[in-house]
């Protein structure tokens, strides 16, 4: 195939068929451009999603599961995932194919992703009991895929800096970090003696039940979706670490404690129901009756900030806590999907109280922890990741 009939290939595929595209792109005789037939099969496949509305077209989805079906399979061969998991959603906002998650065999056909099973918490409440299982399924295969992704570096992130939060400087022997130790003292190596003089011992702290608390309080509303899946997977790797106690809290206009599901975030997740209303207020009221040590505590606010209850009493609940010593964080979004919709009021009200607000990708999270738990400016620290903080003078 030459370099300009690729092109045209190209084009052609892109712009559809009929005569709009200019190209003959036809497979009758005649044509300029003829199609093969793995291009007409991609061309039906990309036509049945964005042709569906031209009726000088012979694509388009159809009502049923089968057809949907296949065309998802159809999807899988020709394009990589990632651009799978957007077709699908366009397919979902394009053509109202939400009823047709309630079809098992559709279930299964689909790509899993964060903005499915967004998508499938937000319908299990009018679910029919076919389709909850292969739901359930699809969730889970998300969330495995997620925790495979993000724990450990969470775990390393966080348990790192509770170490260095924790040093002890002044040991008893069972405590001594060996290895932190000769690090620190290499300086007084004694060549002739094959030996450092440790002058300073460094040891690993002393064990307590935990060394912070941490507050994930999540929004619930329908726009805080995919930050509310990946909050659940991170709320229950943070849960299974010993040296720090979570809670996980979700909100709307009702406040609801998941911290006894965290061992398994499906659990936390389907716990949560997406959409309503927001009431902030309510929610820091809650978090606050449960924060026993405010100087040990870490509270995340995961919200878009727009209070739908007492915003007045919401900024002096959030002041109080700060004051009382608390690490209060606003998370706009904690997920990829760009830049967030959020109040910028409420967003510069928490800046001027210290309280940093900025989104978060995922593959930030873990080190942002790691930087409230040392005790850092997270709002200087979001400033060197590239992370806008909202609401201040970079905002």
């Amino acid at each position: 195939m030459t370099g300009n009939t690729e092109r045209l290939r190209r084009w052609r595929l892109v712009l559809g068929g009929g005569e709009a595209d200019g190209l003959g792109g036809g497979a009758g005789e005649g044509s300029e451009l003829q199609l093969s037939i793995e291009d007409r099969r991609m061309d039906d496949a990309l036509g049945g999603l964005y042709d569906a509305e031209n009726t000088s077209r012979r694509a388009g989805l159809g009502g049923s599961a089968p057809k949907v079906a296949r065309w998802l399979a159809d999807l899988r061969e020709f394009f990589p995932s990632s651009v799978v998991r957007v077709m699908q959603e366009d397919a979902i906002e394009r053509l109202n194919l939400t009823q047709l998650l309630f079809e098992p065999e559709m279930l299964e056909s689909v790509e899993p992703d964060v903005n499915l099973v967004g998508t499938l918490l937000t319908l299990k409440g009018v679910m029919p009991a076919k389709a909850k299982d292969a739901a359930r399924a699809v969730v889970r295969k998300v969330v495995d895929d997620l925790t495979k992704r993000l724990e450990e570096p969470t775990r390393a992130a966080v348990t790192g800096s509770l170490n260095r939060a924790q040093r002890n400087f002044r040991p008893r022997p069972s405590e001594i970090d060996w290895d932190a130790t000769i690090r620190k003292n290499l300086k007084n190596y004694l060549p002739d003696k094959n030996t450092v003089i440790p002058e300073r011992l460094v040891g690993h702290g002393r064990k307590r039940r935990s060394l912070r608390d941490i507050v994930l309080c999540l929004d619930q509303s329908g726009s805080m979706a995919s930050s509310v899946v990946y909050a659940g997977v991170f709320g229950a790797v943070l849960a299974s670490l010993p040296a720090v106690d979570t809670r996980v809290v979700v909100f709307d206009t009702e406040v609801v404690d998941l911290s006894e599901d965290l061992d398994d975030p499906v659990d936390v997740l389907y716990g949560i129901q997406l959409g309503g209303g927001t009431d902030i207020n309510r929610a820091l009221s809650y978090c606050q009756s449960i924060i026993t040590r405010p100087e040990q505590t870490i509270l995340v606010l995961i919200s878009d900030l727009y209070e739908g209850g007492n915003e007045r009493e919401m900024l002096a609940r959030a002041r109080t806590l700060k004051d009382a010593g608390v690490n209060v964080i606003a998370l706009l979004a904690l997920s990829d999907d760009g830049s967030p919709s959020y109040d910028h009021g409420v967003a510069r009200a928490f800046a001027s109280m210290q309280i940093p607000a900025f989104a978060c990708t995922p593959d930030h999270f873990p080190a942002l922890m790691a930087a409230a738990i040392r005790g850092d400016d997270v709002g200087v620290w979001a400033g060197e990741q590239g992370l806008v903080v909202r609401g201040g003078a970079a905002g």
